[in-house]
């Protein structure tokens, strides 16, 4: 059964550490096996320290659970998604963004003086959903253009911003459809609360 927000999902959370001893139940040592042996982890934990995702967030780090991306295509991310991709000015950094636009979409300026364009094959618009910020102090393609689509690694699925101020991130509908068995998995809030420096 659906809902405005996607699927209803029961949240697990599971670890080896939460047993005590070796006393894990049937039901319990199945999970964990699934969990952690047959089923690859697909997603992992990101420590956000930016400003310009959202207001709310300025002068806080964030932990993301952020589900790995292997090909960033169209076909893998759509507009809307939250995503972490490489910074196009510091290769070693990587950027939260929301990803606005894709191949094939025509960007128009408010500034009269631009000339609008066409976003070509594999590249992306992407910006920082903090829209009191000015195009350069966001650092999102306002100030660097167009990114490649594949220099996305992954889709955000869940942001912990206190031990009281979590939850699923808003993503793309279909993408949120793919997320939520992924979620239902490998959401830990007490993992990502124990390695949220706050």
């Amino acid at each position: 059964m659906g809902s405005l927000h996607g699927p209803q999902v029961r949240i697990h959370s599971l670890s080896l550490k939460s047993y005590k001893g070796h006393q894990l139940t049937d039901t319990a040592r199945s999970d964990f096996i699934y969990k952690s042996i047959l089923l690859r982890k697909l997603t992992y934990l990101y420590r956000n320290e930016g400003d310009q995702v959202t207001p709310a967030s300025i002068g806080k780090g964030e932990t993301l659970l952020v589900r790995k991306l292997p090909i960033a295509d169209p076909k893998h991310v759509s507009v809307g998604d939250l995503v972490v991709l490489k910074n196009p000015e510091k290769a070693d950094n990587y950027l939260v963004r929301r990803l606005t636009a894709i191949e094939g979409y025509e960007m128009v300026s408010t500034d009269d003086k631009d000339e609008p364009f066409v976003l070509e094959k594999d590249q992306c618009w992407v910006e920082a959903e903090n829209k009191s910020l000015k195009p350069k102090e966001a650092k999102d393609s306002r100030s660097f253009g167009p990114v490649n689509i594949t220099d996305i690694v992954g889709r955000v699925l869940y942001r912990l911003r206190t031990c009281v101020d979590h939850g699923c991130v808003r993503n793309s509908h279909s993408s949120m459809l793919k997320d939520w068995p992924v979620l239902a998995v490998e959401l830990d809030v007490e993992e990502m609360s124990k390695n949220h420096k706050a």
